[in-house]
Parts: C-alpha cells; structure tokens; sequence
C-alpha cells in the first residue's frame, strides 16, 4: 500500500480550504455581532421577506423551536421584527428592519471581498470551471444548496451549552 501526502487528495484540500474560508467569514461576522445561522436567516429574507418562522425553519433545515430562538436573537438585535402573517393567524411573518438591510449590504460586501481574495490564483475562466463542478459534487453529496451544514451543529452545541 503506498502512503500518499494530505496534499495530494481533494477531499483534504477541499476541508483545509473550507474550514479556512468558514473561520474567516466568522470571524468577519462577529465584528458584526452576528453568526453563520444569523446570517442565513437575514439572507433568506432578504430574498423574501416577510416568511413565517417554519418556513424559515424548513429552508434551513433547523427544528423550529431553534429558529424561535434564532429569531429571538435577532429581534433583540434590531435585524428583524414579528409580525402577524398575513394567511395564517397561528404564524408570525418575520421581517427585515433597515437596520439589517444595511447590515447584509456590508456583509455581502465583506463576503464578496473574501472570495475575491481566496480565488486570486484562479483567473475568471478558471473561475467558471471551479463553481459547477464544486456544484456538482454538493449535489453528489445531496447537500442542499445555500445552507452550510455547520448551521445544525450550531443549534445542537448551544441547546447543549445552555
């Protein structure tokens, strides 16, 4: 059996850098009082806002009374604001404030300038090859797209630490 280096296998490579880019972008996040599962609510209303709580929680494949929480943590913040839903009086719509919009602005710019610096070696055709195939292996591992993974452990390790 030949021994082969670490950094010779894609899948090492793929953790080495994935676990890198996830420790920067939390880090940028934490500036901002925020963590990775704050931000993917905040970014699946901005795309619609105004979703209930379970709809959020379906999305982001989370147990509904962690997004109670995680809706919590974000009203007490500023970012969000319950309201009744609009077609069903059990729910509550949740809301982006102005505050969090232009929170998500310097975000996504923070992100944007994140992944401009880690695939500075690639030029824009190369690019172009590295998203689909990365898709295409997130799908191979019937990951669902847009929502990272460590957003479950998250909830798991704060019921635990609490």
């Amino acid at each position: 059996m030949v021994n082969r280096p670490l950094d010779s296998r894609g899948v090492f490579l793929l953790s080495q850098i994935g676990h890198h880019v996830a420790y920067r972008f939390t880090e940028q996040l934490s500036r901002l009082d925020l963590d990775p599962a704050h931000f993917a609510v905040l970014g699946h209303l901005a795309v619609v806002d105004g979703r209930s709580q379970q709809e959020l929680a379906d999305l982001l494949r989370v147990h509904r009374n962690a997004m109670v929480g995680l809706v919590d943590e974000l009203q007490e913040r500023a970012l969000v604001t319950r309201r009744p839903h609009p077609d069903d009086r059990r729910a509550h719509a949740v809301h982006l404030t102005d505050h969090a919009r232009e929170m998500l602005e310097a975000v996504q710019s923070e992100a944007d300038a994140l992944e401009s610096e880690i695939l500075a070696p690639l030029d824009e055709s190369e690019r172009s090859l590295l998203i689909p195939l990365l898709h295409r292996i997130a799908a191979h591992a019937d990951l669902p797209a847009g929502i990272h993974p460590g957003l479950q452990r998250r909830r798991r390790a704060r019921r635990n630490t609490q």
